[in-house]
């Protein structure tokens, strides 16, 4: 098959481009190097992809239109798969126009070049943010997602919602994933696993929010990736609309629109986490424990009990050896 996949120079893009690649697929890849953490990650990112026959890439940002028509209609993709974002929850209280630009205008220009292109499948990476401070757990698909916390969790919302309206019109089979606190190797430099280690092997202290007490839903990068590989071939429509007990499908009555969780459904709470990272560099952390910061949630914990039941898929990476094969990595790629 033939895809086009927007963000591959990013964290979760590279992973699923290669992934792709591996099982012998054409990938386009369309993403703006932007400079919110270190373009030379994303560069070495890409070079690994470069590597492959089947990629190519295109340097352009979301907010250039003609730009990405000319990638996705050039690509002829089967697929369609957004993962190009301006990432981070609390950086969008400092650069909220960076959210506006990418996540909105550029999420509404992806819409349209999907209009134009009709792909067999379009998915979206949303994220966990949307639940809010949701105190129903674990979350599901159909609880209420509209008491955002950030502007960042707005943005992703409001793209779901922009989505469903352009399944209606124009009839395009769309797929929105939400994210649940991925990590891996070749993780983003301002995610907390990254900076964690980088300090610990650095001797310098570790800030670690709300006094550690907040649990997050840990999902390994290879689970996440696994999980919308088997989804692309789930296109929404009645034909697999799910009757479960305990399962509600969010399959919408106006569209061929879906929303799935795809988290661990295992939460740990953050100095759990910082202890694993311990034993993982076998190094005590230099901690500073400090109140929650604004924006902030108390918990996510995902149900993943509708991505099991289109998929037959559940994640399976525990957080002691995910966060084991991150250290590995920085060992043997930041630290050499």
């Amino acid at each position: 098959m033939r895809y086009f996949v927007t963000g591959t120079a990013g964290f979760i893009g590279f992973h699923l481009a290669k992934r792709l690649l591996d099982d012998g697929h054409s990938v386009t890849g369309f993403d703006g190097m932007t400079p919110y953490y270190d373009v030379s990650l994303k560069a070495r990112r890409h070079a690994i992809l470069r590597r492959y026959e089947r990629f190519r890439p295109v340097i352009g940002v979301l907010e250039d239109k003609d730009a990405l028509l000319a990638a996705a209609q050039e690509a002829e993709p089967d697929a369609i798969i957004h993962l190009a974002a301006q990432a981070g929850v609390r950086y969008s209280l400092e650069n909220p126009k960076a959210y506006v630009d990418s996540n909105l205008i550029g999420s509404w220009n992806l819409l349209e070049v999907a209009k134009h292109i009709r792909p067999a499948h379009l998915l979206l990476a949303s994220s966990s943010s949307v639940y809010g401070a949701n105190e129903k757990i674990p979350f599901a698909e159909d609880d209420r997602a509209d008491e955002p916390m950030t502007l960042y969790a707005a943005t992703k919302k409001s793209m779901e919602l922009m989505a469903h309206s352009y399944a209606h019109l124009y009839d395009i089979p769309t797929t929105a994933f939400r994210f649940f606190t991925v990590y891996g190797p070749w993780g983003r430099p301002d995610m907390a696993l990254f900076k964690f280690v980088d300090a610990i092997l650095h001797d310098r202290e570790i800030e670690i929010y709300g006094e550690g007490k907040m649990s997050r839903d840990f999902t390994y990068v290879d689970d996440l990736v696994e999980g919308i590989v088997r989804l692309i071939g789930i296109v929404p429509d009645e034909g697999n609309r799910i009757v479960v007990d305990g399962v509600c499908d969010t399959l919408s009555l106006q569209a061929p629109f879906r929303v799935v969780n795809i988290g661990d459904g295992h939460p740990v709470e953050l100095i759990r986490f910082v202890e694993t990272i311990e034993r993982a560099i076998g190094k005590p952390a230099i901690r500073k424990l400090l109140p929650m910061q604004q924006g902030d949630v108390p918990r996510t914990y995902a149900s993943s009990g509708l991505l099991n039941a289109l998929t037959g898929f559940t994640p399976q990476v525990d957080v002691e050896e995910g966060v084991k094969a991150f250290v590995d990595w920085y060992r043997a790629e930041i630290m050499r």
